[in-house]
């Protein structure tokens, strides 16, 4: 995907610059997506050496999300720290119930605070969420709200698309990287989220994406270990014929799934919210509990 640069992508970046400003020294909640990505060139811009930009690791983050958080760190010129956080510890995140990303962001604000206040006092933090993240299943939003975390994107009314201009407009690799969710959104509703199913996950999406040569793809891990694989459709085809299809059933299957199935309706982000099972109220917000 090639991002345009329109005329007014200027007057976007003179937006969210100014609410940057306002922000005053600040930490970036950064994945090394493009949204974390353009707020921390802002913070960068604005704010030069007072201006950082943490990313968590845990096992929820892949290998080649880790190392392209690094590399655009490196493009923006912002100080970066790898900041290890714990939520598989948390009894709450690990049931992966439709809040699981409510008990992951509260874990990482709550870990950036100690930070902030062990080495960084006074610094505000920001995230990435842009306007199309409202009224989406959000529960990350909501302990952003609960830690004072700033929205630097909404409070500029940028969307998905005007982040992607801005990313073309400052030369940011991210401008045109697929969405890139962390692991543990691959598993099924109600399936224990464990580091080994991440990892497992993991290295099954780095070996299909060489095997395709396909850049966008997903392997969601559903009950009893089956792996369902979510391609483009115009990969299906070709996974589904020998030798590919034996490579990837023999694979996977020596990663630890029982079973292996293609998925015929294709690649489509957010493949599991769909299925939210039971709702409830958290804090506020609606949040799915149970199982699939």
């Amino acid at each position: 995907m090639t991002v345009r640069v329109p005329e007014n992508a200027a007057e976007l970046a003179a937006r969210l610059l100014r609410v940057v400003q306002e922000c005053g020294p600040c930490v970036v909640a950064y994945s090394g997506g493009v949204d974390s990505a353009v707020v921390a060139m802002a913070a960068a811009l604005q704010w030069g050496e007072q201006a950082l930009a943490v990313t968590a690791v845990s096992p929820s983050l892949s290998a080649a999300d880790r190392d392209m958080a690094r590399q655009e760190a490196q493009r923006i010129g912002i100080a970066h720290v790898e900041l290890p956080t714990d939520e598989f510890l948390r009894d709450e995140y690990r049931r992966n119930a439709g809040d699981r990303c409510f008990w992951c962001k509260d874990t990482l604000y709550r870990t950036l605070e100690l930070l902030l206040r062990q080495r960084y006092p006074g610094r505000s933090v920001l995230n990435g969420a842009n306007l199309d993240d409202v009224g989406d299943h959000r529960p990350g939003m909501q302990a952003a709200l609960q830690h004072g975390v700033r929205s630097p994107l909404i409070e500029s009314g940028l969307r998905k698309a005007d982040v992607r201009q801005l990313a073309a407009l400052w030369g940011l690799n991210s401008a045109d990287k697929p969405a890139s969710p962390c692991l543990s959104s691959r598993i099924a509703w109600g399936v224990e989220a464990t580091a080994e199913r991440t990892v497992r996950i993991d290295r099954a999406e780095v070996f299909l994406r060489e095997l395709l040569q396909c850049r966008e793809l997903r392997v969601r891990l559903e009950q009893n270990e089956l792996a369902r694989i979510e391609l483009p459709l115009e990969y299906v085809a070709a996974a589904a014929v020998s030798p590919q299809r034996e490579q990837i059933a023999e694979r996977l299957r020596e990663l630890g799934f029982r079973q292996v199935t293609l998925d015929l309706e294709g690649f489509r982000s957010g493949g599991l919210n769909s299925r939210l099972p039971q709702l409830v109220t958290l804090g506020g917000i609606v949040a799915a509990v149970g199982a699939d």
